[in-house]
């Protein structure tokens, strides 16, 4: 599966000025949408709406959020809170079960491990991964007067 290219928001606030990113390569600018955060849908479960209460606020200041990223940031948002459920099922019943073929992985185990997976993919897609964030500056540091090589 090819990899995913950042929206031109966060390739533009690492960038080098001019519409440039940070390799100096034009960045086309983004499709005009409507740029506001969407809603969180009603079913989120308790978890995953305070992640997206979290995380969102963050994004919007980036403008990078638009009402069709609902379903992507839901599916990061529940990821994420399927990890925690599964978390402190280990922290409670602890990382193995006894079985008739003897110890094992607790099933919760492979459950927080795939939602983690899962949950560190949709967030990099929003630059919310520590790797995505190394490849953007802040937008402050790249707007600083005193930059002699513009931004």
């Amino acid at each position: 599966m090819p990899r995913a290219t950042a929206p031109a928001a966060l390739r533009l606030i690492g960038g080098t000025g001019n519409g440039k990113d940070s390799g100096g390569r034009t960045v086309k600018p983004p499709l005009d949408f409507k740029r506001i955060p969407p809603e969180p849908p009603e079913w989120l479960s308790r978890e995953a709406l305070a992640e997206w209460e979290r995380v969102v606020p963050e994004m919007s200041r980036l403008d990078i959020l638009k009402p069709s990223d609902r379903a992507a940031l839901a599916i990061y948002c529940e990821n994420w809170a399927t990890f925690v459920e599964a978390s402190r099922i280990i922290a409670n019943e602890g990382l193995t079960i006894e079985a008739k073929q003897g110890t094992l992985p607790h099933p919760a185990v492979g459950i927080a491990r795939a939602a983690g997976r899962e949950a560190r993919t949709w967030a990099g897609q929003f630059g919310l991964t520590p790797a995505a964030e190394n490849s953007f500056s802040a937008k402050e540091s790249q707007k600083s007067d005193d930059n002699p090589f513009g931004g």
